[in-house]
């Protein structure tokens, strides 16, 4: 534990920055969250009708700059809100309206003005429809040419935009409630925001198929706009209230259904903080160990002895993860590969290939760059390693994947990783993540087969690498940026509730094996200069030590405040994991299949930050409990 407590904010978030501010907006039944200058959450009578509405301005590497917001209004009355300002972002200004009224109409106006020529990716409206009772539903999109489309939001993950050229969608939010929201002032089109994660469609303003980046000229006014109209019954309901304790219920597990392997990463960068702390490792006790290997970025041979030596000392199985350079002769660079791995001494148990373009998104509308079919490369990784069980797929995230579908039945698995921070940063919107996982694993099923394992790679806040640009963003003052290499949340209860709530969505599904952090670095596990044992440290200990063991299903009745999953232990009973994943405090109400009560009960949180499960454990009679924001806890029936 550590000696010195460090202040709630770093220990729920690792950085004194606080976290973004919001303010409700009232008009009748109209509701919105103004935050940073845009909404979120637009609900009528409690639906959500929108998850954003967000005018963002991007640079060339599609990093998002944060506004310096001025001259800030807000004038509110019973009925009606309205919202003005003016948002510098470098060397562009714009101004904002916005304006609410008690009969569902919505409006949010700018104009953007560049000071000088303006390059960027993208400069605009990006409006979201929330994924929950949305997916798979009816909408009508209307086109700029007055044409309408009767169709449905796409079920599983489109890997391109469902609707281009919008001028208008209209959608059933709840029973007799139905909203269209209208875009103005540029073409629109949609995609699949759950390929990154996010829990989200997006309708964003200029087509990928255009070139990017673009200038926007200096002096010339760009103006936009989006028009929400909301028409409910006089009868249409209210949203039921949230309010109220979540019920946490486990019930009886099929012999099947059990806990995936869990993996760390392991960077050639990082090998000399790793064999450091091997008596860490050691005790962790993962299943595997992920070894990332690029010859492109100068690894070779003294990476590859590294590694066995590693191996030796941790006594762990290993993966290798290959990028392969695809420069010439593809038997001839696996065959390097496979005499450099056995001059190294290093017993690989997987072996996971992936080309190196395909590191690079090709987004739609772009060329894709040449690069040998998957089937030549997956079939001579096999004719010079036909005894190792090989993977293909993607190193990056389930975009890509579902993007550049491999020929499964010429792998033993297939991998992807995901971010939770590709998008947008907020806490809010990291912790969103996890509602579209479930999406993401039906999708990604739909791909591998119902048989073919399927091992998720890195699964992260931070990002390890940008497949959309030509860096990850430097982020020296712990601030909470997208697309950034360290985020400050991983050395936070944040990073153990997010991953604790991660590793409950992936508990119901059928997945072989997941890599959930490094050991080390600001993808890791350890706390580096901030000395002491981190909370995401404790989580994934419990995810290595439950491995393989049954997991009965485990409901919960608010999956935006609380996740959980159960494991049955033979010599322990049942074991429950719980996560607040919200910043407020959450009552948690508990039923397992059995009706027992706890026999103990161990709750991290900022008050022993630094503890284990073991350190707070304490006996328990009571199925109800308190959750502190971001705790997490370890119950034991």
């Amino acid at each position: 534990m550590m000696s010195v407590r460090p202040s709630e904010a770093i220990a729920l978030y690792g950085t004194e920055e606080p976290p973004q501010s919001f303010r409700t907006l009232r008009a009748g039944g109209l509701s919105a969250e103004l935050v940073d200058g845009n909404l979120r959450y637009v609900r009528f009578r409690g639906h959500e009708v929108l998850r954003a509405i967000s005018y963002v301005v991007r640079d060339e590497n599609w990093g998002t700059y944060a506004p310096n917001i001025s001259s800030l209004t807000i004038d509110e009355e019973p009925d009606r809100f309205t919202v003005r300002y003016r948002a510098d972002c470098v060397a562009l200004t714009y101004e904002a309206f916005i304006a609410g009224h008690a009969d569902g109409q919505l409006v949010f106006e700018a104009i953007a003005t560049p000071a000088k020529d303006f390059t960027t990716n993208r400069c605009g409206f990006c409006v979201l429809h929330p994924i929950i009772s949305v997916a798979g539903q009816p909408v009508t999109v209307e086109h700029n040419d007055g044409s309408s489309q009767e169709t449905v939001f796409p079920d599983l993950i489109d890997p391109w935009q469902p609707f281009r050229d919008i001028r208008a969608l209209t959608h059933r939010v709840a029973q007799g409630i139905t909203a269209s929201c209208g875009f103005a002032g540029d073409t629109f089109e949609m995609e699949d925001q759950r390929n990154w994660s996010d829990a989200s469609y997006k309708t964003y303003v200029r087509p990928l198929a255009l070139p990017w980046p673009y200038v926007m000229p200096a002096g010339q006014p760009n103006r936009q706009a989006v028009n929400l109209r909301i028409t409910a019954h006089e009868n249409a309901k209210a949203a039921p209230s949230r309010d109220g304790p979540v019920r946490i219920e486990t019930g009886e597990a099929a012999p099947a259904r059990k806990h995936p392997e869990i993996g760390l990463l392991i960077d050639p960068s990082e090998l000399a903080a790793a064999n450091d702390r091997i008596d860490v490792l050691r005790g962790l006790a993962p299943q595997f160990l992920l070894l990332h290997f690029d010859p492109a970025t100068g690894h070779g041979a003294s990476e590859l002895a590294a590694f066995a030596r590693l191996q030796r000392d941790s006594l762990l199985p290993v993966t290798l993860e290959y990028v392969v350079a695809c420069k010439g002769d593809l038997a001839k660079e696996f065959s390097g590969l496979a005499e450099m791995v056995h001059d190294a001494g290093l017993n690989l148990t997987a072996l996971a290939v992936c080309p190196a373009v395909d590191r690079q998104s090709t987004p739609p509308g772009s060329q894709w760059p040449p690069c040998p079919p998957l089937a030549d490369i997956y079939k001579a990784a096999r004719l010079i390693f036909p005894d190792v069980p090989l993977g293909g797929g993607m190193f990056s995230y389930f975009t890509e994947l579902n993007r550049k579908r491999p020929p499964v039945d010429l792998l033993d698995f297939v991998t992807h990783g995901t971010n939770a921070i590709v998008h947008a940063a907020g806490d809010t919107s990291v912790m969103e993540t996890l509602e579209a996982l479930p999406d993401i694993f039906r999708s990604a099923r739909a791909i591998i087969g119902p048989d073919k394992p399927h091992r998720l790679g890195l699964c992260s806040i931070a990002m390890r690498q940008n497949p959309y640009g030509a860096h990850t963003m430097e982020n020296p003052l712990d601030r909470r940026i997208a697309m950034a290499r360290t985020d400050p949340r991983q050395w936070g209860l944040f990073a153990a509730a997010w991953t604790l709530g991660f590793a409950a969505r992936v508990a119901d599904h059928d997945i072989a094996s997941v890599v959930p952090a490094a050991l080390t670095g600001p993808l890791g596990i350890l706390g580096g200069n901030r000395s002491g044992i981190l909370p995401i440290h404790a989580v994934i200990r419990e995810l290595c030590r439950l491995s393989g063991k049954t997991a009965p299903e485990c409901r919960s009745s608010d999956a935006a405040r609380v996740l959980a999953l159960a494991a049955n232990e033979s010599d322990r009973g049942q074991t429950l994991l719980m996560a607040n994943i919200t910043p407020v405090a959450q009552e948690v109400e508990i039923s397992n299949d059995q009706g027992s009560k706890p026999v103990s009960i161990s709750v991290l949180n900022a008050e022993n930050f630094g503890a284990t499960f073991d350190d707070a454990e304490q006996d328990c009679g009571t199925n109800r409990l308190p959750l502190p924001p971001y705790a997490v806890a370890r119950i034991r029936f």
